[in-house]
């Protein structure tokens, strides 16, 4: 599904809480699980690209900051 860019944000929150999972089973090697589960909540908040199929079904969205 994040290869396609489909449902970006639900499968980056899947990645992330299997990596996690899989860092507090193995806590001497946790650290590159921890990096992918944060690479997956990253992807998650931040949503698909310009050309993924979200962005093409769905539109893309923006974020747009306040002028102070």
């Amino acid at each position: 599904m994040l290869i396609a860019g489909l449902w970006t944000p639900i499968a980056g929150i899947v990645v992330a809480v299997l990596e996690v999972s899989l860092a507090f089973m193995s806590p001497t090697h946790a650290a590159i699980p921890l990096f992918l589960a944060v690479l997956g909540a990253t992807l998650a908040m931040i949503g698909p690209g310009t050309w993924s199929l979200d962005a093409w079904l769905f539109g893309r969205k923006r974020i747009v900051p306040l002028d102070l």
